[in-house]
């Protein structure tokens, strides 16, 4: 009898994905999921209520407000101001100077390779942002902007990879972006490939072991859902086999090296990682080492 052919493996740290790269109409950067009417009772800072009808971030909103840049019912604002939580977008008004400044920001997409940290330098390893130079950038790239060194000031990562994983990094200088993809209420899916061998099983050539034939319906079961971390229930989680040493997961959430620790919980060892898409950006062809801008026409 003919074995069946078993899928081909995409191996974390590859220096080109098997994905296609995107040709997608998405909204773009500049435009935010509507936000949830707040208590009319309740009153918060104009700032915050900025922040959830998606026109700026906090420290952007309350900035602009700062400088005079926001009208509120046809008025400057005041730093500090309290407004109705409900208060809807149409009573507030930003001056041409906060959009051109918010237009100018970037946001930019790293295929990170493993032995970087995401965000600042520690323990003596490099910062994925040593990355983003001129250099660097992926000569397919389709972004206008020439590169600018001031790109890099409050360039912010949007969802961490850890110093052993590899693949999709965004890092951002638009606070909306920030926060629509690591804010408390995001539920933007993120998309892992996960090579795993079993915890108990001995060192041995990963190519030779079956580890979904080993591996019971029930304890993936507990990876799709009912797992805790932090004595905090994990949402549910999209788990199936690529292959018999590799799994594929989406989260809507982040916890610190959640996926490793949820293997770690059901028996499993984690031996790569690679994330692919965030939202509906993938990672496509972007090479390893390499960053793009984010285009207009894009969107998470």
């Amino acid at each position: 009898m003919t074995p069946k052919p078993r899928p081909a493996s995409v191996w974390p740290g590859r220096p080109r994905s098997s994905e296609p790269a995107p040709r997608r109409s998405a909204p773009a950067k500049t435009m935010a999921a509507p936000a949830p009417q707040g208590d009319p009772a309740a009153e918060v800072r104009l700032s915050k209520r900025m922040s959830e009808l998606g026109l700026a971030s906090r420290r952007e909103a309350d900035d602009w407000i700062e400088r005079g840049w926001v009208l509120l019912d046809g008025t400057p604002a005041v730093l500090g101001t309290k407004v109705a939580g409900n208060l809807p977008a149409s009573r507030i008004v930003i001056r041409k100077a906060a959009q051109h400044r918010q237009a100018a920001q970037v946001t930019i997409l790293l295929h990170k390779p493993v032995g970087y940290v995401s965000a600042q330098a520690e323990h003596g390893y490099t910062p994925a942002v040593a990355l983003i130079k001129a250099e660097n950038r992926w000569a397919e790239c389709e972004a206008p902007q020439p590169f600018s060194p001031a790109h890099l000031r409050h360039l912010a990562v949007a969802g961490r990879l850890d110093i052993d994983s590899t693949g999709l990094l965004v890092l951002t200088q638009d606070g909306r972006i920030a926060r629509q993809l690591i804010g408390e209420d995001s539920a933007v899916e993120k998309e892992y490939l996960v090579r795993v061998s079993l915890t108990d099983a001995p060192a041995r050539n990963g190519a030779e072991e079956d580890v979904q034939a080993a591996f019971t319906e029930s304890r993936l079961a507990l990876l799709r859902h009912g797992l805790k971390l932090d004595d905090q229930p994990l949402r549910p989680a999209q788990v199936e086999w690529i292959n018999p040493q590799q799994l594929r997961f989406v989260l809507r959430e982040g916890k610190k090296r959640q996926i490793r620790r949820m293997c770690e919980l059901v028996g499993l060892r984690v031996t790569g990682l690679k994330r692919v898409r965030i939202g509906g950006l993938r990672l496509g062809a972007l090479p390893l080492g390499q960053w793009r801008y984010l285009r207009e026409d894009e969107g998470f």
